[in-house]
């Protein structure tokens, strides 16, 4: 009788999953329980000190895994490759666009010419975010990876800095797309960032598919989304049991190929018994 009631509350837990005032869900694969957050890099002060059921979560934790362990070492930025000048790569609206830019968030434009595509990206990117008040050290995993070394949890990093920027410096034409999104959507990417900070001060979304701008060309959204979902799905479920928190990018929780959606289609097909 004893196992039966454990069985019955074990499928009520599944079929009334637990709901939280911040992006996240809870996972059982087999022997390993994870609590997927959807991490926001940048934050607002307002997000600071993290939820109190995230914090419990982390004190029950055997590890936090998270994209890679920004409060380690140094920037993989401080080095550059000399690159034809923008006015090479960009046609004459981009480029003006791109000075325009430079000028509403205060980066030399000459200064940042020769720098990979990709660079000036996420340059321009950081810059918006400060402007919008957010900061790296109100980031959602910053402040994990914070309270995690606190504790002494183990880290695990599902990519590391190091692998982050080789993916960067594969794309193709050094990223040239990247920026040339980032000018296209520049004003959507605002508003896709007010709306994740909202989940967190306000509330989640209702379902995993909401309508969200895009602000990625489907060759970017494949390799920055799509194809990170899958080697992620496969590492998470190549852990040994216990219980994991697990901070990705809030994007990486909803939409097409979600992280999610990737794992339940795992554990439906019977993929996650444990084998040491």
């Amino acid at each position: 009788m004893g196992k039966l009631l454990q069985q019955a509350a074990a499928l009520w837990r599944k079929l009334s999953p637990t709901r939280y005032a911040y992006p996240a869900q809870d996972m059982t694969l087999g022997a390993r329980r994870l609590h997927l957050v959807g991490s926001i890099h940048m934050g607002t002060q307002t997000m600071m000190p993290l939820p109190t059921p995230l914090q419990k979560k982390l004190a029950q934790a055997d590890a936090l895994i998270v994209e890679a362990d920004i409060t380690s070492g140094a920037s993989p930025f401080s080095e550059s490759e000399v690159c034809p000048s923008l006015a090479e790569r960009l046609n004459a609206e981009e480029l003006q666009a791109l000075q325009r830019l430079c000028r509403e968030v205060a980066i030399d434009a000459e200064a940042i010419d020769t720098l990979p595509a990709w660079q000036i990206a996420l340059m321009l990117q950081a810059q918006q975010a400060q402007r919008l008040g957010l900061r790296a050290d109100y980031g959602i995993d910053f402040q994990l990876l914070g309270a995690a070394k606190a504790q002494g949890k183990k880290i695990i990093e599902l990519e590391g800095p190091q692998a982050q920027l080789a993916l960067l410096k594969a794309l193709p034409d050094k990223g040239l797309s990247l920026l040339q999104d980032t000018l296209k959507h520049w004003h959507t990417n605002a508003r896709l960032l007010q709306t994740m900070i909202g989940w967190w001060l306000e509330s989640p979304p209702a379902d995993s598919h909401p309508v969200l701008p895009g602000t990625f060309n489907s060759s970017l959204n494949e390799v920055l989304m799509l194809q990170r979902n899958r080697s992620w799905q496969h590492q998470l479920t190549a852990l040994p049991p216990g219980n994991y928190v697990v901070a990705v990018g809030a994007l990486h929780l909803y939409g097409e190929g979600n992280l999610p959606g990737l794992l339940k289609k795992g554990e439906k097909k019977g993929q996650y018994r444990y084998r040491p």
